[in-house]
């Protein structure tokens, strides 16, 4: 059965049919979802909410967007919502910062010194205390476009958006977040100057 047909045949009770369309995803969702509240059992009832509320809601599902950008959505606004409901913040780690991407677990050098090593961890610090000074909805976006891979016309279909809304909150939480980094003195600020200890 191709997914449009698991959909409909689960639309209509099929609880079999839902349970491949589970087995499909499951692991993309609680990747997501792990990485919003980075833990392991935390990450699993995120994932668990987000197929039970598929479930129940599969009949509202009327196929205006792919049925794997409708997931997305679930998943996202559960991590959202569960991170709230418990107070905590998202503690990411493994990023690096490139001009307009970010870069998620970029590879560790294949013989990395101590001192690199070093350096890699006290960056990843700082992101991730960059990341938790960011709003819900911007740390969401930015997990769909560089985590997930999304196109900025699929998290527009996640999260209900028009595309220049999308664009405008990715470039604001990018702009953000490098502002963060130059404040704390772990991103040198554009220049043409490499003068960076100055102030």
């Amino acid at each position: 059965m191709t997914e449009t047909e698991l959909v409909r045949a689960a639309q209509k009770g099929d609880e079999s049919a839902f349970e491949e369309l589970v087995r499909t995803y499951e692991k993309k969702i609680y990747h997501l979802s792990l990485r919003m509240c980075n833990n392991q059992e935390d990450a699993l009832e995120i994932a668990q909410e987000t197929f039970l509320s598929a479930w129940r809601g599969l009949r509202f599902f009327r196929g205006d967007s792919s049925f794997s950008t409708w997931l997305y959505r679930l998943a996202s606004n559960a991590a959202i919502d569960f991170l709230r409901r418990e107070g905590r913040q998202s503690a990411l780690s493994g990023l690096s910062l490139d001009d307009e991407s970010l870069r998620l677990d970029p590879p560790d050098a294949p013989a990395a010194s101590p001192h690199a090593h070093l350096e890699r961890k006290e960056l990843r610090a700082a992101l991730e205390m960059g990341l938790m000074a960011l709003s819900a909805e911007h740390r969401q976006i930015l997990l769909l476009r560089e985590l997930q891979g999304l196109s900025y016309e699929e998290i527009a279909g996640v999260l209900d958006l028009d595309l220049g809304t999308v664009k405008s909150r990715i470039s604001r939480a990018r702009e953000k977040l490098r502002k963060y980094l130059i404040q704390s003195g772990n991103f040198p600020p554009p220049s043409s100057s490499k003068r960076t200890n100055e102030g």
